[in-house]
């Protein structure tokens, strides 16, 4: 896994759709994973390059406001190979 990582964790499964949405269309990322954690948390994985992580995060944090709580925000800069194992 050569491209960062961003984990984006809300408690509302709309909220959750919007920060999707408005990181996909901020930046050249994609949709690694969106995955029920549970208890009402959702998370969303993207992958990219590091600037354009960092601006889909930013992007979801602005969208999504006070519409849910927001649980986690991450951006992992240069995931180890292992880390992608995680993800399959």
């Amino acid at each position: 896994m050569n491209q960062a990582l961003g984990i984006f964790e809300i408690r509302s499964k709309v909220g959750a759709i919007v920060a999707a949405d408005a990181m996909v269309k901020a930046a050249d990322v994609t949709i690694a994973d969106f995955n029920l954690v549970g208890s009402g948390v959702i998370s969303v994985m993207v992958e990219g390059e590091v600037a354009a992580v960092n601006a889909a995060i930013e992007s979801a944090k602005m969208s999504v406001g006070n519409m849910a709580e927001i649980i986690s925000i991450n951006v992992i800069a240069r995931p180890h190979d292992e880390v992608s194992k995680i993800l399959k």
